[in-house]
């Protein structure tokens, strides 16, 4: 596999200064685009390319195939996809690492070999994986993160529920299971975004996950645009499911998310006879999504 690194600095001297490490990839963790946006929100006009991995071995391209532009006679504006770890700085110069861009479909095992040889080369001190998964959780509550990590001690949150599932992995969550076999410290973020909101932009998810990662690596970050685009999210949110008759269905998860919150269950999924399914969600709320769908793709 073709390794490119970009970074002229030394990495002793990164060892010298060691810089965290934030992972938020498009793919398997992204409902309601909240890794693509919280990385969105992470990029900085002075970004330095420290690694990038040769994607082309891990991308299918005919499941998500890179926009390319037809003009009259020819194309142009071919937007290559991109896997990288980048260097930044928050608004007042703390710097931080990010590796972002799509969730590799193949070489999973060679994907978290490299990055784990990056992390060691640099001496990264903690990785950071941001995520978010639908759940039976209403849009008109505070969002729910869980936290994990590859040791008891960094987990520094209590977590709202308290269960053992079995999920499918993703590559984000093998490199996690594979530093904790190589005793390196890593840390998630994973936020509960509402089944209806998983396939469109929300952008209260990617706001929790980056004021958890920014009160954890003590990070200043400019949030305020994303912070403007919640009130019209909501209204139309709002809007569209007063259109769709779900109020009975919202009403029902905002009771499920209350009791929960009081303590009088132990987690969203002990209780199922409860709790709307998805399916149920899906028939109040189909148009709302394809709606939404058909504005993302104009």
């Amino acid at each position: 596999m073709t390794r490119k690194w970009f970074s002229r600095r030394r990495s002793d001297e990164y060892e010298r200064d060691p810089i965290p490490l934030i992972v938020a990839l498009d793919g398997f963790l992204s409902a309601g685009s909240s890794s693509v946006l919280a990385a969105e929100h992470l990029r900085t006009a002075d970004a330095e390319v420290v690694h990038e991995f040769d994607l082309d071995s891990m991308l299918d391209y005919r499941a998500r195939r890179p926009p390319i532009t037809f003009r009259r006679d020819h194309y142009v504006d071919y937007v290559e996809p991109v896997l990288q770890i980048t260097r930044h700085r928050d608004r007042v110069g703390t710097p931080y690492l990010l590796l972002a861009g799509p969730e590799p479909d193949f070489g999973w095992e060679a994907f978290a070999a490299e990055t784990i040889d990056v992390i060691s080369e640099l001496g990264v001190p903690l990785t950071v994986g941001l995520g978010g998964v639908p759940m039976g959780v209403p849009h008109t509550r505070p969002p729910l993160l869980t936290m994990h990590g590859t040791r008891p001690e960094l987990v520094d949150r209590k977590n709202f529920w308290n269960a053992e599932v079995s999920v499918p992995s993703s590559a984000q969550s093998l490199l996690e299971y594979r530093m904790r076999e190589h005793g390196l410290d890593a840390i998630g973020y994973v936020v509960h975004v509402p089944h209806y909101l998983a396939q469109v932009e929300y952008p209260t998810a990617a706001l929790a996950l980056l004021e958890a990662v920014g009160l954890r690596l003590g990070l200043d970050l400019d949030l305020e645009e994303l912070r403007a685009r919640q009130p019209e999210s909501i209204t139309e949110i709002e809007q569209q499911i007063a259109e769709q008759d779900g109020e009975q269905v919202l009403h029902g998860l905002e009771e499920q998310y209350d009791i929960f919150s009081r303590g009088a269950a132990e987690s969203l999924l002990a209780d199922d006879a409860s709790l709307p399914t998805g399916d149920e969600l899906a028939s109040q709320l189909e148009q709302f999504l394809a709606r939404q769908r058909k504005d993302d793709q104009g």
